[in-house]
Protein backbone atom coordinates (compact mmCIF):
# COMPACT_ATOMS: atom_id res chain seq x y z
CA UNK A 1 0.00 0.00 0.00
CA UNK A 2 1.39 3.26 -0.96
CA UNK A 3 2.42 6.15 1.63
CA UNK A 4 -0.24 8.90 0.40
CA UNK A 5 0.94 11.01 3.41
CA UNK A 6 3.39 13.10 1.75
CA UNK A 7 1.06 13.79 -1.30
CA UNK A 8 -1.60 14.42 1.53
CA UNK A 9 0.58 17.07 3.15
CA UNK A 10 1.28 18.82 0.10
CA UNK A 11 -2.16 18.90 -1.41
CA UNK A 12 -4.06 20.14 2.10
CA UNK A 13 -1.09 22.76 2.02
CA UNK A 14 -1.51 23.60 -1.28
CA UNK A 15 -5.23 24.19 -0.77
CA UNK A 16 -5.86 25.48 2.94
CA UNK A 17 -2.66 27.18 3.03
CA UNK A 18 0.52 26.93 5.38
CA UNK A 19 -0.61 28.73 8.14
CA UNK A 20 -3.73 26.53 8.60
CA UNK A 21 -2.01 23.65 8.23
CA UNK A 22 0.65 24.58 10.49
CA UNK A 23 -1.70 25.90 13.03
CA UNK A 24 -3.87 22.74 13.02
CA UNK A 25 -0.28 20.44 13.39
CA UNK A 26 0.41 22.22 16.22
CA UNK A 27 -2.89 21.54 17.89
CA UNK A 28 -3.08 18.33 17.51
CA UNK A 29 -2.58 15.74 20.81
CA UNK A 30 -1.94 12.25 21.21
CA UNK A 31 -5.52 12.06 21.53
CA UNK A 32 -6.49 13.25 17.84
CA UNK A 33 -3.10 12.46 16.19
CA UNK A 34 -4.22 9.08 14.65
CA UNK A 35 -7.45 11.38 13.43
CA UNK A 36 -4.95 13.89 11.93
CA UNK A 37 -3.20 11.14 9.97
CA UNK A 38 -6.41 9.47 8.67
CA UNK A 39 -7.81 12.78 7.19
CA UNK A 40 -4.33 13.91 5.60
CA UNK A 41 -3.77 10.40 4.03
CA UNK A 42 -7.49 9.64 3.19
CA UNK A 43 -9.01 12.63 2.37
CA UNK A 44 -6.11 14.80 1.17
CA UNK A 45 -3.72 11.77 0.35
CA UNK A 46 -6.31 10.33 -1.89
CA UNK A 47 -9.19 11.91 -3.08
CA UNK A 48 -7.87 16.04 -2.86
CA UNK A 49 -4.70 14.45 -4.29
CA UNK A 50 -6.45 13.02 -7.08
CA UNK A 51 -6.17 14.54 -10.52
CA UNK A 52 -9.31 13.28 -11.93
CA UNK A 53 -11.16 16.25 -10.68
CA UNK A 54 -9.61 19.29 -11.20
CA UNK A 55 -8.89 21.60 -8.08
CA UNK A 56 -11.74 24.12 -8.81
CA UNK A 57 -14.29 21.45 -9.38
CA UNK A 58 -13.61 19.27 -6.29
CA UNK A 59 -13.48 22.96 -4.18
CA UNK A 60 -17.01 23.37 -5.53
CA UNK A 61 -18.23 20.15 -4.85
CA UNK A 62 -16.91 19.85 -1.40
CA UNK A 63 -18.98 23.48 -0.54
CA UNK A 64 -22.09 22.22 -1.92
CA UNK A 65 -22.02 18.70 0.50
CA UNK A 66 -21.01 20.73 3.41
CA UNK A 67 -23.38 23.49 2.94
CA UNK A 68 -26.24 20.71 2.22
CA UNK A 69 -25.13 19.01 5.15
CA UNK A 70 -25.10 21.88 7.50
CA UNK A 71 -21.31 21.55 8.26
CA UNK A 72 -20.90 25.40 8.04
CA UNK A 73 -17.20 25.33 9.93
CA UNK A 74 -15.67 22.97 7.46
CA UNK A 75 -17.44 25.28 4.94
CA UNK A 76 -16.02 28.16 5.95
CA UNK A 77 -12.66 26.69 5.80
CA UNK A 78 -12.93 25.58 2.41
CA UNK A 79 -14.58 28.87 1.09
CA UNK A 80 -11.57 30.44 2.43
CA UNK A 81 -9.32 27.92 0.21
CA UNK A 82 -11.35 28.71 -2.94
CA UNK A 83 -8.44 31.46 -3.32
CA UNK A 84 -6.21 28.85 -3.65
CA UNK A 85 -8.19 25.88 -5.63
CA UNK A 86 -9.84 28.75 -8.24
CA UNK A 87 -13.40 28.69 -7.45
CA UNK A 88 -14.56 32.11 -8.12
CA UNK A 89 -17.24 34.06 -6.39
CA UNK A 90 -19.61 33.36 -8.94
CA UNK A 91 -18.97 29.88 -9.02
CA UNK A 92 -20.04 29.51 -5.44
CA UNK A 93 -22.99 31.73 -5.92
CA UNK A 94 -24.14 28.76 -8.93
CA UNK A 95 -23.09 26.11 -6.07
CA UNK A 96 -25.24 27.83 -3.54
CA UNK A 97 -28.29 27.91 -5.86
CA UNK A 98 -27.85 23.87 -6.60
CA UNK A 99 -27.54 23.92 -2.65
CA UNK A 100 -31.15 25.90 -1.87
CA UNK A 101 -32.84 23.41 -4.44
CA UNK A 102 -31.37 20.11 -3.59
CA UNK A 103 -30.83 20.11 -0.45
CA UNK A 104 -32.71 22.90 1.29
CA UNK A 105 -32.89 26.96 1.39
CA UNK A 106 -32.38 26.71 5.18
CA UNK A 107 -28.77 25.29 4.50
CA UNK A 108 -27.99 27.84 1.78
CA UNK A 109 -29.38 30.96 3.08
CA UNK A 110 -26.81 30.39 6.24
CA UNK A 111 -24.16 29.15 3.48
CA UNK A 112 -24.89 32.50 1.75
CA UNK A 113 -24.46 34.89 5.03
CA UNK A 114 -21.13 32.96 5.72
CA UNK A 115 -19.87 33.54 2.06
CA UNK A 116 -20.75 37.21 2.25
CA UNK A 117 -18.90 37.60 5.46
CA UNK A 118 -15.61 35.63 4.57
CA UNK A 119 -15.51 37.07 1.28
CA UNK A 120 -16.06 40.95 3.14
CA UNK A 121 -13.02 39.98 5.21
CA UNK A 122 -11.20 38.56 2.02
CA UNK A 123 -11.90 41.97 0.16
CA UNK A 124 -10.98 43.66 3.29
CA UNK A 125 -7.18 41.88 3.63
CA UNK A 126 -6.97 42.23 -0.26
CA UNK A 127 -6.89 38.94 -1.09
Amino acid sequence: MPDRRPAGEATRRAVLGEAHVNKSQGNATDFDQGFVDLITESAWGTVWASDAIPKRERSMITLALLAGLGNFEEFELHLRATVNTGASNEDIREVLHHVAIYAGVPRANHAFKLARQIYAELEGNNV
